[in-house]
């Protein structure tokens, strides 16, 4: 059964079969399905574009609001009157009456703003430092903010130097403590004159007021409209929970312009940029809402495709009956004549080719009967013919090989004399390769040596300017501490000085006392001589302070020179031994330089044998280059010719493969001829 399917597949009444019907089908399956993906992506293209117009209608009403809200501010900040109030309330030495009258005209000025717009969720005029007595709000505000976020955003603004600067919606308002959701735009009120006087005036924007804007516009059944901000979060969404959010649907990167994108899951996304803020007005809608209309035309190029397929079975089944059932007719015949009946004939009664292909059948096996037996004769004559040929071949054989073996061994030897004479000069090109490097480190390590000496001597000459400096140290140390007690002496003299000089005011108060005594008992006539004797009483009171403080100071000096004396003494052993130290290091590096001295002299040296050995080597060199050159010429030779006496010994074998294949071959055929019957 498999056989039979097989064979009849293989017929050309199946394979006509298959090629109308595919042929039928395919012509009409694609011609309906291309007419259904033209009209799909016509009525994708027109709505598209008219998509693209009203997404840039809105974007343009879109920035027309917010442009409105910019001209307000870069009013604000050419308004004089709120710029002298600004600086009214900025000023410290402003009296409080024109301060308060200043701050209620900034607070009238942010209410009638606010109240008088209802997309306004209300204004501010924050002081750059967020500090909530410096800063003004319109009625119905929280308290300020100080977050980082907040913070973050404020210097933004003042880095725009002026410019407006529009801020994403965010749940919480902009102070992030808010209960209504809002966009805020924010400029700086620049004062050049008076840069304490620099506010920055926030507007924030009620997202109802987009939600108006955009409340018209609708793409397909169930398209959806939002506005995306450059790091993909939403702006605005008809979801408030949508809100900061991530966005699914994304704008490219790189887009400076409006575009249109399809997504996998089949969605059409139409983006256009807003020209006020830095953000995209995003809708997207399933590709389904917009080609229903399609699928009509989907069902009817189904139909015809059915119909197609019926036309092409009917047609089909024709060609085999007409075409399939001759061929296979003819193919029994010539299967008859293939086991040697030459004698079948065709029986067709048709003027058409099928009828042509069976009168050249028979004429054909007429030919190949006569032909059969002319072969017969030939055969036979060729058999003798082969023996003959065979038996010659088979001696030039022998004499070729003899000749191929001989000259092989010639060809075998001179290739080894000529890879030995190749490998002595890559060898002696190795040495010279070698040698060229040990001169090249040879001049490295010349350089290199030379480049330590210059260091070593500079190393000497640091080394003598620091044995000289520590020399002067350890002489400064030693003076500084001679110098010190010295000190020590003459703080002790003082304190003896001090001592004397406390005697002699106490002695003084002594003496004011019994003065004051004899004054007092002289009565009216010792009261001037008392007023003088207080006087000296006070004044040796002073002079007993100042005396008992000088003496303190002259302790705690004696204190910090006992100390700096000791210090000194502890480092003047610290201070030799450095200087020890530091004329051994000099002697090392004396000793190195001498070395690197010699170390250059048996490098120079070293140097010139190995260039004297370069010149022998290259020389060497020169020898092999030629006694290899005449080795591989001869060795050529020799190969060429035991190639030719190869050559020579297969022809030679195969021509006695030849004359033995045609005996065999005209007694196979001979044989063959037999089963033919004619």
């Amino acid at each position: 059964m498999n056989m039979t399917k097989r064979f009849q597949f293989k017929a050309v009444g199946m394979k006509l079969f298959v090629i109308f019907f595919t042929t039928i089908v395919l012509l009409s399956s694609a011609l309906g399905l291309l007419s259904y993906s033209i009209s799909k992506d016509t009525v994708m293209d027109q709505v598209s574009e008219a998509t693209s117009g009203q997404m840039m209608q809105a974007a343009d009403k879109l920035d027309f609001l917010l442009a409105q809200y910019e001209a307000a501010s870069r009013q604000w900040a050419l308004d004089t009157v709120l710029r002298e109030d600004l600086v009214t309330v900025s000023t410290a030495d402003i009296g409080i009456r024109d301060k308060t009258q200043a701050e209620n005209r900034i607070r009238e000025k942010l209410n009638g703003m606010a109240s008088s717009d209802k997309r306004l969720q209300g204004m501010r005029l924050v002081a750059p430092n967020l500090q909530a007595q410096s800063s003004y709000n319109s009625t119905g505000y929280s308290g300020m903010s100080s977050s980082d976020g907040v913070k973050a955003k404020i210097d933004r603004i003042i880095q725009a130097d002026g410019e407006p600067v529009w801020f994403p919606t965010e749940i919480k308002g902009f102070m992030e403590n808010e209960n209504t959701a809002t966009m805020t735009m924010g400029r700086l009120l620049k004062n050049l004159k008076n840069p304490n006087a620099q506010y920055v005036l926030l507007m924030d924007v009620k997202d109802e007021a987009v939600g108006e804007v955009l409340a018209n516009l609708k793409i397909g059944n169930h398209g959806q409209m939002r506005i995306v901000a450059e790091d993909n979060r939403i702006v605005h969404d008809m979801d408030p929970a949508q809100l900061m959010q991530p966005s699914a649907i994304t704008v490219p990167s790189d887009a400076e312009e409006g575009g249109i994108y399809y997504t996998a899951d089949e969605q059409m996304v139409v983006y256009t940029p807003l020209k006020t803020a830095p953000w995209h007005m995003v809708g997207f809608a399933p590709v389904s809402d917009f080609v229903q209309a399609t699928d009509k035309l989907l069902a009817v190029t189904l139909a015809v495709i059915v119909a197609a397929v019926l036309v092409a079975v009917l047609i089909g089944y024709y060609m085999m009956r007409t075409v399939g059932r001759p061929l296979n007719q003819m193919c029994s015949l010539m299967e008859e004549g293939e086991q040697g009946n030459l004698r079948v004939r065709t029986e067709f009664q048709r003027a058409d080719e099928i009828g042509r292909l069976g009168l050249s059948f028979n004429r054909m096996m007429g030919q190949i009967s006569a032909l059969v037996d002319q072969t017969n004769a030939s055969a036979k004559e060729v058999l003798v013919t082969a023996e003959e040929l065979a038996e010659a071949s088979r001696g030039t054989s022998l004499t070729a090989g003899e000749i191929a073996a001989a000259m092989e061994q010639i060809a075998q030897g001179s290739g080894s004399l000529a890879m030995e004479a190749e490998r002595e000069n890559q060898l002696a090109e190795n040495i010279g390769v070698r040698m060229s490097k040990v001169s090249d480190t040879n001049q490295v390590i010349a350089a290199a040596a030379d480049r330590v000496l210059r260091v070593t001597g500079e190393g000497a000459q640091h080394m003598d300017s620091l044995v000289e400096k520590s020399t002067r140290i350890n002489q400064v140390n030693r003076a500084i501490v001679q110098n010190a007690e010295k000190l020590k002496d003459n703080t002790a003299s003082i304190h003896k000085i001090l001592e004397l000089m406390s005697e002699i005011t106490h002695q003084t108060n002594v003496l004011s006392i019994n003065a004051t005594i004899e004054a007092a008992r002289a009565g009216a006539a010792g009261s001037g001589f008392m007023v003088v004797a207080n006087e000296v009483r006070s004044l040796a009171d002073r002079s007993k302070e100042s005396i008992q403080t000088v003496g303190a100071m002259i302790l705690d000096i004696r204190r910090e020179v006992q100390g700096s004396v000791d210090a000194l003494t502890s480092a003047s052993p610290l201070f030799d031994e450095q200087l020890h130290s530091v004329q051994e290091a000099q002697g090392v590096f004396d000793n190195v330089r001498h070395e690197m001295d010699a170390l250059l002299t048996e490098i120079s040296e070293s140097t010139h044998a190995v260039e004297v050995l370069i010149d022998s080597q290259l020389a060497l060199t020169d020898s092999i280059s030629e006694a290899s050159s005449i080795v591989q010429e001869t060795s050529a030779a020799t190969e060429e010719v035991a190639s030719m006496s190869s050559e020579q010994f297969k022809v030679s074998e195969k021509l006695v493969g030849l004359s033995s294949r045609l005996e065999e071959l005209s007694e196979g055929l001979r044989k063959s001829l037999v089963m033919f019957r004619t």
